[in-house]
């Protein structure tokens, strides 16, 4: 069970959102689509990633699934109770089942993806018991990914 301190969850979104949309820009750095994820436990990053698809020449190389792995190491579990993924698009279906494999708390999304986003195709990938919070700096979110393919297509 979450323990209730005192202070603002949303401003706390707001932050570490941004420090997903850094991860982002870095992705974006290296020619990959620009989507960063973190993932937070007790107000501590312990995890973090973002799309190397590219770079490793791997479609499963996502954010999350790179945010996903990180976390595991670190707290040495698979499960990721008691923790929020901060990813600045809204997971696919495959990092939406990776999600619910890892029993994660928490998923807060900037974007929504109405093409690709396990939203639109089938929400109940995710977890039962996983809160899901979207639009958290969304038009940040948007800005990045419209401008980087606004960039290639030039």
């Amino acid at each position: 069970m979450r323990c209730k301190f005192e202070y603002n969850e949303v401003l706390d979104d707001v932050y570490f959102m941004k420090l997903a949309l850094e991860e982002a820009r870095q992705a974006s750095r290296r020619n990959e689509v620009p989507v960063g994820a973190i993932v937070v436990s007790q107000q501590q990053v312990i995890g973090k990633g973002h799309n190397l698809t590219e770079h490793l020449t791997d479609v499963t190389a996502h954010a999350e699934m790179q945010a996903i792995t990180a976390a595991s190491q670190y707290l040495g579990a698979k499960y990721l109770k008691d923790c929020t993924l901060y990813v600045t698009l809204e997971p696919c279906t495959m990092c939406a089942g990776a999600l619910q494999w890892s029993q994660i708390s928490r998923v807060v999304f900037g974007a929504s993806d109405p093409k690709r986003g396990a939203m639109s195709f089938k929400p109940t990938l995710f977890h039962p018991s996983t809160e899901i919070i979207g639009g958290i700096e969304k038009d940040a979110c948007l800005h990045l990914l419209t401008s980087f393919f606004r960039d290639k297509r030039q």
